[in-house]
């Protein structure tokens, strides 16, 4: 079997080169043109033709355009890499009998109320980076390609920057921190994504009927602040210094972006565990490990 994995040094990227080796031969691109392919989603013509010179029985697109305040000024390109690379990659599936295995977001959801979102759910982003994320969705499922779409949230992982780091880094240097508390998510490594989609692309390949929109996220929730407030007392109590003494917990209209948030990224895993026999651990058990990883503890 040949498996095309897009974005390899992305976080979800990065750990799918570990969890789909065994599976196949893996062609892992980035942006950059290596022996004439070409893994840049805002390259349609190049990225048509790698795919076709390649071949793959399954496709795993892990790149996307991810700056979502920056996606309010750019939307054309956010568009363009999010969607309109997704109906490139979709067609092409189809043209090859392959899988195609997406990622999307809760970001296409309208953030409000409080229950966890169902896939079956109706969609309204409420920034132009969930729109595009949304329209690439669409093309997939439209053009009938065997797929995969794994919506997920809070994404971090060991390697690359993310909250947890950007919390701990802050707490070395201040006193006081002001941390978001009325968004509530779940984080996700990307490792727990990666795991789950290399057992769900063995599964497919036997089970077709098991192609479609799937929400994958770490069991729980928390808020910003919460998630901020474990991961300083886990480092303070294996000891981290840490100058932080307060963790104030503030409104999202008291940190305005460009791109509104969503005020609930909770999302309903039932379905996804259902049909493929899955327990996904809690959010902390994935972040205390990606800490123990970081703190060399």
């Amino acid at each position: 079997m040949k498996i095309l994995l897009l974005g390899k040094n992305g976080q979800i990227g990065w750990e799918l080169q570990r969890s789909l080796e065994p599976l196949g031969q893996l062609i892992a691109l980035d942006r950059q043109i290596v022996d004439g392919l070409c893994g840049d989603l805002s390259n349609l013509v190049a990225l048509r033709a790698t795919i076709r010179q390649i071949k793959p029985d399954v496709i795993v697109n892990a790149a996307a355009y991810t700056a979502v305040d920056r996606a309010e000024s750019e939307a054309d390109l956010a568009f363009i890499v999010n969607a309109q690379a997704s109906q490139v990659l979709a067609e092409e599936a189809v043209a090859l009998n392959a899988w195609l295995v997406h990622y999307s977001s809760d970001y296409v959801f309208s953030g409000v109320g409080s229950v966890p979102w169902l896939e079956t759910d109706a969609v309204g982003p409420v920034n132009q980076y969930g729109a595009s994320k949304l329209a690439g969705e669409q093309a997939i499922v439209l053009s009938n390609c065997k797929h995969l779409i794994f919506r997920t949230s809070w994404v971090y992982g060991a390697r690359g920057n993310n909250f947890a780091k950007t919390m701990l880094r802050l707490a070395k240097e201040r006193d006081t921190l002001n941390v978001i508390a009325d968004q509530i998510g779940a984080p996700t490594g990307a490792d727990l994504i990666a795991d789950v989609t290399a057992l769900a692309i063995r599964q497919a390949l036997q089970q077709p009927e098991l192609s479609g929109v799937y929400h994958l996220v770490a069991s729980g929730e928390v808020s910003w602040h919460g998630y901020a407030t474990h991961v300083i007392a886990f480092a303070r109590a294996n000891g981290e210094t840490l100058a932080v003494t307060s963790v104030n917990a503030i409104d999202t209209t008291a940190y305005p972006t460009p791109a509104q948030r969503p005020l609930n990224s909770r999302l309903n895993s039932q379905k996804l565990c259902a049909k493929f026999s899955l327990h996904l651990p809690d959010w902390q058990s994935g972040v205390t490990r990606m800490l123990r990883e970081v703190l060399n503890k």
